[in-house]
C-alpha cells in the first residue's frame, strides 16, 4: 500500500509562517517576564517552524 505526500499550499505555508513569529514574539516576551515558563511556547515555535519550511 503506497501513501500519497500531499504538497503544502502556499496559502497554509503562509499561516504557518504567521503562527511561526506569532509564536517566536510569545517566547521572547516569556523569555523577558517569565522564564521560568519559556518552554511553554517551545513546542509551538518549533512544530511551525518545521511545517513552515517543509520539513514535515
Amino acid at each position: 500500500m503506497e501513501t500519497q505526500v500531499r504538497e503544502e499550499t502556499n496559502e497554509h505555508r503562509g499561516r504557518y509562517w504567521l503562527i511561526t513569529l506569532v509564536s517566536l514574539v510569545a517566547f521572547i516576551l516569556f523569555l523577558i517576564y517569565k522564564p521560568e515558563w519559556f518552554w511553554v511556547t517551545l513546542p509551538f515555535l518549533t512544530t511551525y517552524l518545521t511545517k513552515a519550511l517543509g520539513m514535515m
